[in-house]
């Protein structure tokens, strides 16, 4: 089950974070085998390696994304957003705040008397 996405990202379908289910898709591995070897690093290192590893990989890798990613536009959205919500959310307020200009303008130009005036001239 191999796809295109850049990035190891956790599997929102794992069992304890996605951190397994998440390398096996990544490296397009079979999740049981992935899981047997995080079991046996468990058992050879001793408890407290493996599961500081574990957990540090949940901690480092970002959740898989809820919807699938189609344009490089959305990665980069995507990216921004785990990285720092805040300037993901500056991002989302300067594009929405330049749509809103635009609508501002047209309803200027709309709701001005010349355009009534145009528009009965040209009919």
């Amino acid at each position: 089950m191999k796809t295109d996405r850049r990035g190891i990202y956790r599997s929102r379908q794992g069992a304890i974070f996605g951190v397994c289910r998440g390398l096996a898709e990544h490296f397009d591995f079979s999740v049981f085998w992935v899981r047997f070897l995080a079991v046996a690093l468990l058992i050879i290192s001793g408890l407290w390696p493996a599961m500081i590893l574990y957990i540090l990989a949940a901690l480092i890798m970002k959740p898989e994304p809820a919807l699938p990613i189609s344009s490089p536009d959305e990665q980069q959205f995507y990216d921004v957003y785990t990285s720092s919500r805040h300037e993901a959310a500056q991002r989302l307020k300067r594009r929405y705040d330049g749509m809103e200009k635009r609508i501002r303008r047209m309803e200027d130009v709309v709701t001005s008397r010349e355009y009534n005036w145009e528009r009965r001239l040209h009919t």
